[in-house]
């Protein structure tokens, strides 16, 4: 029986006010009110009150309705305008409410970009800006409502999509530079000038309104980021729009040029780019067999800091248990037993059914089961001549791995092969990589180590915290959280460097804030390659939902704020002219820059085609070609003219938008 004594008068209180309100409710509702009554009932019997009592928790809960109608009230006049004028409301709502016009624009934004129309779809930013476009057009001629958007939110996504984008390509924008070699470079700066030339030189050419250049660049380049660079410097006052010309006009010629173009390079690059080899008279399969051929023994691992770097993948080793009945191993100590058999090292001890973790260097007596992670082969192989009979022990098996940077912080461990340190800190740990300034090195026992080096690492988190002591780190974990304040500083660094205007020639030019922050990111992610305990490792979830709900999110803004304008950009001419710049803009520089590769430069077809894809900033048709030559190896130049030329295409962007 329980006592009445556990109760309180407190706990009394609450339970007949929270009987008093079920009542209340189940009364406003029709219900069956005498649920209310039987908890009200029930605290009074536990504390062995009254009934009489019930009238304070009455007078309570009727306080607490009061309250609950009100806001029930203030909500309904919320909605009241949707309730009460239908699609006039509807608009009405998402202009007094314009979080939600930005969560309709991506909810209905993101499944119209999956809809493919002959293997070929919008993706969710394009999907998202003719939504957004579409609603604030809909709002303005059919019911005279304008949004506006403050700009304010518009940056801060904006900001934050360049941040993560930069993390992104930080560490391929260095290296990559060195490793892929001049043709590279030539090829990246070839398709970003020639496609600046077009797009801005045609929109000269037919006199086409402020805005259309970059909003052209932006399409025909797939950067949609290119916007975001071209509206700052109009937002900054970097740009001056001339007389007769509002800032929300040239708003909208950007958006307008980016949408037509848009649409037309997405489709027009990937056939391009997958029949480029076969228009030169090269077998795209035997190219990339080729090419597969002469680049085996690559990098294998992830740069440290970047995504993906710290997950642990497959391996050959594996953990098997196994109870200890011969004098090979019993009598042993857990150091002996690693220096006897460095490749198979004892994980964890159990005893009786307690465990003895190996870093206490216990000695192994005959029945303990112990675990021991090495080659399976090995294992099956030795593991029962040597040690004893193989047992299912969830106790000894059940051993959390993690994967771990570490960097070479102490001198001492400099000019040590991996062979010497292996049998001093080495200890139940897996090497999986060794880094040099963020390059990967080839490993073998006699590989000499240095100062500042960075290992990866494999095994149970105390030998790999064990390691990090005796050489001088920190080893960084895939849990360790502190990207933010690392966020925060480089951000705020960015914007600032961002803002600083230098004048030439009476021409203001500023590298923007956004590109500051893209700047910033790259920055961060390519120091953090050699240094991984610069704020620990980027968790890709984070950082890409970061990029891609920034965007998406400041693309939302802008077709709100922009959208009735469009309208106005669609005059006779324009679209036509949007359409012809846009597709040459997009299709004839990756073309020059494919045959200066294969004809200058005596590239493989596919490795051309590859670079000429990155440089072109289009994922969809380095897919193109992948498919068309039955292999990746076109993906391994692809990142280094990716990462620069969209640094290029946005510096060209805000470029445009000043010039104009």
């Amino acid at each position: 029986m329980v006592s009445r004594s556990i109760f309180t008068a407190e706990g009394a209180t609450l339970a007949k006010t929270f009987g008093t309100v079920m009542a209340y409710l189940a009364g406003k509702l029709k219900l069956a009110a005498g649920l209310g009554a039987v908890l009200i009932l029930a605290s009074n019997l536990l504390v062995g009150d009254t009934l009489a009592q019930t009238a304070t928790t009455e007078t309570v809960a009727k306080e607490i309705m009061g309250g609950i109608e009100r806001v029930g009230g203030a909500a309904l006049e919320v909605f009241e305008p949707a309730v009460e004028g239908g699609l006039h409301g509807f608009f009405e709502l998402l202009d007094k409410q314009k979080f939600v016009f930005l969560l309709l624009a991506l909810a209905i934004g993101y499944p119209l970009g999956k809809v493919r129309l002959g293997g070929i779809s919008l993706g969710s930013t394009a999907g998202t800006l003719l939504t957004g476009i579409a609603i604030a057009i809909i709002a303005k001629l059919g019911f005279d409502i304008t949004y506006k958007i403050p700009g304010l939110v518009s940056t801060v996504f904006l900001l934050l999509f360049m941040y993560a984008l930069g993390l992104k390509v930080g560490p391929q924008f260095f290296t990559g530079l060195r490793s892929g070699g001049l043709a590279f470079v030539v090829i990246g700066i070839v398709v970003w000038a020639l496609n600046w030339i077009i797009a801005f030189g045609g929109v000269k050419l037919v006199g086409l309104d402020a805005g259309f250049a970059p909003g052209i660049i932006s399409g025909s380049y797939t950067i949609t980021a290119v916007i975001g660079v071209a509206t700052s410097a109009l937002q900054s006052g970097a740009y001056t729009p001339p007389q007769g010309i509002s800032a929300d006009q040239i708003g909208a010629n950007i958006a307008a040029g980016y949408a037509i173009s848009y649409i037309l390079s997405s489709v027009g690059i990937i056939l391009l780019i997958r029949y480029l080899p076969q228009i030169f008279g090269r077998n795209a399969v035997a190219d990339a067999k080729e090419a597969e051929e002469a680049m085996s023994g690559g990098a294998t691992e992830a740069v440290p800091g970047a995504a993906g770097s710290l997950t642990l993948g497959f391996s050959p080793l594996d953990i098997r248990a196994y109870r200890v009945e011969h004098d090979e191993v019993a009598g042993k100590t857990i150091k002996q037993l690693f220096e006897r058999y460095p490749h198979a090292p004892v994980l964890r001890v159990v005893r009786d059914g307690t465990v003895i973790e190996p870093a206490e260097n216990p000695t192994i007596q005959k029945g303990d089961v112990i675990a021991v992670r090495s080659d399976v082969d090995k294992l099956i192989l030795g593991g029962q001549e040597k040690i004893g009979p193989e047992v299912d022990d969830p106790t000894a098996r059940d051993i959390a791995l993690e994967a771990a940077d570490l960097r070479i912080g102490s001198r001492d461990m400099g000019g040590k092969t991996l062979e010497e340190l292996g049998k001093l800190v080495g200890f139940g740990l897996q090497l999986k990589a060794l880094f040099r300034q963020g390059q990967q090195l080839p490993v073998g026992p006699k590989t000499v180590i240095e100062f500042g080096d960075v290992a990866r690492i494999v095994g149970p988190e105390w030998a790999i915290q064990r390691a990090a002591k005796l050489v001088g780190g920190r080893a960084i974990l895939a849990t360790t959280v502190t990207e933010v304040m690392y966020m925060a500083i480089a951000m705020a660094v960015g914007y600032l460097v961002g803002i600083i205007s230098v004048s030439i020639a009476g021409i203001p030019f500023a590298l923007g804030t956004s590109a500051g922050c893209l700047l910033a990111g790259i920055f961060v992610s390519y120091f953090r390659s050699r240094n991984p305990e610069f704020g620990g490792p980027v968790d890709e979830g984070a950082r890409s939902f970061l990029q891609d709900v920034g965007l998406n999110m400041f693309v939302a803004v802008l077709a709100a704020n922009v959208g009735p304008k469009v309208i106005d950009s669609f005059q006779g001419m324009t679209v036509i002219w949007i359409a012809i710049i846009g597709t040459l803009a997009a299709l004839v520089p990756p073309f020059v820059a494919f045959v200066i590769g294969i004809k200058v430069f005596k590239l493989n077809s596919i490795i051309a085609a590859g670079a000429t894809t990155g440089a072109r900033n289009s994922t969809p048709g380095l897919n193109a070609i992948v498919a068309e030559s039955n292999s990746a190896v076109a993906a391994v130049p692809y990142p280094v003219t990716y990462a620069m030329t969209t640094v290029l295409a946005l510096i060209g962007g805000y470029l445009a938008m000043i010039l104009s």
